[in-house]
């Protein structure tokens, strides 16, 4: 019987707390698969810096919120970890958000959600780290920025910092359904009842 045996991490609680060992999980795992890339997501750009330490032997994209997301015209990546995230080498990707872009301005301005969103919401069923995976690597993908023949390691959070890291086999937006999670490397699961307070 042919049959392959992974380990995945539960954390107890959702959050930033988990950054650094989700990185380390993702970075142990992907040098035994012989994944090279990662994307990761990061807002102010602080879980972008810790990813280009921790996962410095990878092609690391750090893909940010696009610009505007929460004020006009501004963007949420400081300066500071922008330059901080260049110097380690880590490419930084912002581009319109591939499951809220248009779609979101139609739910904002006439009241109905649109096919994207729909899938959001599907997809955070399983925890907002695991929308934010496919989402970024959508956008990496139609940028250009990793190949859609090869696995990358995808690390997301839930609001800010990474407590997420998938496997995925990477597809454009408009092939999303090629889109593949091939392994879960660690996530949290803090309605587990191992995880049931006493």
């Amino acid at each position: 019987m042919n049959e392959l045996i992974a380990k995945t991490v539960y954390f107890a609680e959702p959050g930033p707390q988990n950054s650094k060992r989700t990185l380390e999980l993702a970075d142990d795992r992907a040098e035994v698969l012989g994944i090279d890339t990662a994307l990761v997501a990061t807002t102010t750009g602080e879980t972008g810096v810790l990813a280009g330490q921790v996962l410095s032997d990878m092609c690391v994209v750090a893909v940010t919120h696009s610009m505007g997301f929460k004020k006009p015209f501004e963007q949420e990546l400081t300066p500071e970890n922008r330059e901080l995230m260049v110097s380690s080498g880590v490419s930084i990707l912002t581009a319109t958000h591939a499951f809220g872009g248009v779609g979101r301005s139609v739910r904002k301005q006439l009241g109905t959600y649109e096919v994207e969103e729909i899938i959001a919401y599907t997809l955070r069923c399983f925890g907002q780290g695991m929308k934010v995976v496919a989402e970024i690597t959508l956008m990496a993908a139609d940028a250009g920025l990793i190949a859609t023949k090869e696995p990358v390691m995808v690390i997301a959070g839930t609001g800010r910092g990474a407590d997420t890291a998938v496997v995925v086999m990477p597809t454009h937006a408009q092939t999303f359904f090629d889109l593949k999670f091939l392994e879960v490397v660690c996530m949290p699961a803090p309605q587990h009842p191992a995880f049931a307070k006493t």
